[in-house]
């Protein structure tokens, strides 16, 4: 065999090889076109589903347009409005600082007055003379004076009266009477008993 015939034959067997592998290749990629494509099959139903919902989407955007378009002049508002609030809160403190002060005044002024007052209250008790000094305060006692003398006993208090609608109802009253005058008041009634 000559080389040349060799050379032929390597070359066939090679031919034959590369078409094989050739035909493998083409079938394993028609498989894949075949997945391909029932993937873009796939695809375009849930493009197809979407589409709806996208509208509703695209009409809802138009919808709130306008309602974006107020937002900016709310929001501007609002900005005011805090604004206003931040002054009458201000205001406010400033009016209470005010009052604050005018009570201090009030305050004072009262105190005066009780001053002046309480000064010419004494003057006038001493144009009058009638200065109580404490002494004579403490040296006051309670008495009890009945108005129904046959009522009442010989120091005062009311006696034992009849019970029932036919016993007479004294009026009672009380008066204060000097400690030296009531002790000896009570001294004599004890000397006489």
């Amino acid at each position: 065999m000559e080389p040349l015939q060799i050379l032929m034959i390597v070359l066939i067997l090679a031919g034959i090889w590369a078409i094989v592998e050739l035909a493998l290749t083409i079938r394993r990629a028609r498989s894949t076109v075949g997945e391909v494509d029932k993937a873009v099959g796939e695809l375009n139903e849930t493009l197809a589903e979407t589409r709806p919902v996208v509208a509703k989407l695209d009409g809802a955007l138009d919808e709130l347009t306008p309602a974006l378009s107020q937002v900016e002049p709310l929001l501007k508002s609002a900005n005011i409005a805090v604004d206003a609030l931040s002054a009458n809160l201000v205001e406010v403190e400033a009016v209470v600082r005010d009052v604050a002060q005018v009570t201090g005044s009030v305050a004072t002024a009262q105190e005066a007055v009780a001053g002046v007052a309480d000064s010419a209250s004494g003057a006038v008790q001493r144009i009058l003379g009638k200065i109580k000094s404490p002494a004579a305060d403490s040296d006051r006692v309670l008495k009890f004076v009945a108005e129904s003398a046959p009522d009442a006993d010989a120091t005062g208090a009311p006696s034992e009266a009849p019970a029932g609608d036919d016993a007479p109802n004294p009026t009672r009253y009380y008066t204060y009477e000097d400690a030296a005058s009531a002790a000896s008041t009570t001294e004599g009634e004890d000397a006489n008993a």
